[in-house]
C-alpha cells in the first residue's frame, strides 16, 4: 500500500470507494466528513478533489491521466487543493499543480501552499484604478488605454493576432517591474513552447511564470488552471508585487467546465453550459484589480481572452465576460484580412477605467483622433460611391491613412509612450504629406528602430514630449525640432 495514502486514512480515520467512474468524474461512497474543494487521495497514488455532493455520494474530479477502476479506495487529506508558491517559480513552467514541466536539476519546490479557489478580498481592500498599464501598442495606448488592476477582456476570431498583443504587453509591464504570469487552458505543446520562446527572448523570462496545461491533459487539470494562475499572483500581489496575469483562453475553460457539467447530468442551459457558469468566471475576474496591501497598493492587472467565433461577440460566453470586465479589446478579422497589425478595431473596443488615469496630452490625441477617424470614415462610405474628390477630402483621407500606418506595429515592436506621442505629431502636421504608404511606413520603422537603439535620440525625444503640457504646445515643439 502507498504509504502516503495509508498515513491519510491513519489520520483521518475514513475511507471511502470508488462506485462509479465517468471519465474524469469519480462518484466515491464514504467519507462522512469530507468539505467542497477538499484534496482527496486515490489508492493508486492519483489525486483529485471534491467537485459535489449528491444523495448518497460524493462528486470528485480526479487528476489520473488513465480512467480509475471502480472499487478503489479513497482517503480524505483533510487539506483543500492547494499550490506551491513563492519566488521559486519565478522562470519556471508549471501545470496548474505547481510541478515543474521542465527538467531542471536547481529547482527547489516552495515550501508555501495556498488555497486554489480562494475568496475573492472584499470592497473595503480595494482602491480606485491610479497609474496607467503601458502596452507598449500603439493604438491601445493611445485610443483604448488600459490601468494596473483593470481586467480587461481580449475577444476576437482565432489567428488575429492576439497572442502576440499579449506577448507584448506582458513583456511591456514586466520591464516596468510587475511580475507576470502567462495561463494557458488546454494549448498545444507547440503553441505553449512558442510562447516560452518569446518570453525567453526578450529576456524577461526570469520574472515570468508560465502555468501551462496541454491539451492533452486531464479535464480536471486543465479545468484548474485560471485558478492556480490567479492563485500564484495573489500571493506575488501579497509579496509587494504588481502583476500581470494572461488567461489564455476562458473559451476552452467555459468548455471544459460545460463538458464537467453534463457529465455529472446537470441541466443544461443556453448552448448547453451550466448556469453557474457566470458564476465561476465573474469569481475568478473579481480575484484581479488594484488592492489595499501592508506595501501599500498593489495591483493584479487580467488579461482573459475569449475566442468569438467568426467575430461574433454577441455568443453567450462573450457576452458574460464583457459584463464582468472593466472592458475589452476587439480583434477584427476584416482588419486582419486588410493588414493591419494588430486588428484592434478602435470602435468596438471599450475600456472602463483606462481613460480616467491616461495621460493629459494622450487624453486630448484621443479625444481628436476618435473625433477625426469617425468622420473619416464616413468620407469614406462616399467616396466608395465615386463621388469626386476635392482636395480638402484627399488631404483628409492621406492623414486617415497615415494614422493607420501610425497605429500598425510590427510583431518584434514595443513603442514607449514618448515616442508614440512624437509619431502622432508628425502625422498629424503633414510631415509625410503625399508620400506613397511605403515610403511612410518605412521612415515609421526606421524612427522606432533609431529611438530602440540610439540613446541620444530617445533622450532627445524624451525630453521634448516631457516639455510640453499641452497637445498644442507638443505640436509646435515637433515642428521646430523634427529629429
Amino acid at each position: 500500500m502507498n504509504e502516503e495514502f495509508a498515513s491519510y486514512l491513519n489520520t483521518t480515520g475514513e475511507v471511502g470507494y470508488v462506485r462509479r467512474v465517468v471519465s474524469s468524474l469519480t462518484y466515491v461512497e464514504g467519507l462522512p466528513s469530507v468539505r467542497p474543494y477538499e484534496r482527496v487521495m486515490f489508492e493508486t497514488g492519483a489525486y483529485g478533489y471534491v467537485n459535489a455532493f449528491t444523495e448518497d455520494m460524493v462528486e470528485t474530479i480526479s487528476f489520473s491521466e488513465v480512467p480509475l477502476p471502480a472499487g478503489l479506495r479513497v482517503a480524505r487529506t483533510n487539506e483543500q487543493l492547494s499550490i506551491p508558491v513563492g519566488e521559486e517559480l519565478l522562470g519556471m513552467m508549471i501545470d496548474p499543480l505547481g510541478r515543474p514541466l521542465r527538467q531542471d536539476t536547481n529547482w527547489v519546490s516552495p515550501k508555501t501552499l495556498r488555497v486554489v479557489d480562494s475568496e475573492p478580498l472584499p470592497i473595503r481592500a480595494r482602491a480606485r484604478v491610479t497609474e496607467p498599464c503601458v502596452t507598449g501598442i500603439t493604438i491601445v495606448d493611445i485610443m483604448v488605454p488600459l490601468g494596473k488592476g483593470q481586467r480587461a477582456l481580449v475577444v476576437g476570431d482565432q489567428k488575429t493576432g492576439k497572442t502576440s498583443f499579449l506577448l507584448r504587453t506582458i513583456i511591456s509591464q514586466i520591464r516596468e517591474g510587475s511580475i507576470g504570469i502567462y495561463v494557458t487552458v488546454g494549448k498545444s505543446k507547440l503553441v505553449i513552447r512558442q510562447i516560452e520562446d518569446a518570453l525567453m527572448k526578450a529576456g524577461v523570462f526570469d520574472r515570468t511564470i508560465m502555468v501551462a496545461a496541454y491539451a492533452e491533459d486531464p479535464v480536471g487539470i486543465i479545468h484548474i488552471a485560471p485558478s492556480a494562475g490567479m492563485t500564484i499572483a495573489e500571493y506575488f500581489r501579497d509579496a509587494g508585487e504588481d502583476v500581470i496575469i494572461v488567461i489564455d483562453d476562458l473559451s476552452m475553460h467555459a468548455k471544459m467546465h460545460r463538458e464537467l457539467s453534463l457529465l455529472g447530468r446537470r441541466p443544461p442551459g443556453r448552448n448547453s453550459y451550466p448556469g453557474d457558469i457566470f458564476y465561476i468566471h465573474a469569481r475568478l475576474m473579481e480575484r484581479a484589480g488594484n488592492f489595499i496591501t501592508s506595501a501599500g497598493e498593489r495591483s493584479i492587472t487580467c488579461l482573459p481572452v475569449i475566442e468569438a467565433a467568426h467575430g461574433d461577440i454577441t455568443g453567450y460566453i462573450p457576452t458574460n465576460t464583457i459584463s464582468m470586465t472593466d472592458g475589452h479589446l476587439f480583434f477584427d478579422y476584416n482588419l486582419y484580412v486588410e493588414g493591419r497589425r494588430p486588428a484592434i478595431n478602435p470602435f468596438l473596443s471599450v475600456t472602463r477605467v483606462g481613460r480616467q488615469i491616461q495621460p493629459s496630452i494622450a487624453k486630448e490625441i484621443n479625444q481628436l483622433l476618435t473625433g477625426f477617424l469617425s468622420s473619416a470614415r464616413q468620407l469614406e462610405t462616399v467616396t466608395s460611391f465615386g463621388t469626386e474628390l476635392n482636395e480638402q477630402l484627399k488631404t483628409t483621407l492621406e492623414k486617415q491613412r497615415n494614422i493607420y500606418l501610425f497605429f500598425n506595429q510590427l510583431a518584434s515592436e514595443i513603442i514607449a509612450p514618448p515616442l508614440q506621442l512624437y509619431l502622432f505629431c508628425l502625422v498629424w502636421t503633414q510631415h509625410w504629406k503625399d508620400m506613397p504608404s511605403e515610403k511612410v511606413e518605412k521612415e515609421l520603422h526606421a524612427i522606432i528602430n533609431h529611438y530602440a537603439t540610439d540613446t541620444s535620440f530617445r533622450k532627445q525625444i524624451d525630453a521634448l514630449t516631457a516639455k510640453a503640457t499641452s497637445l498644442d504646445a507638443l505640436l509646435s515643439l515637433v515642428q521646430k525640432n523634427s529629429v
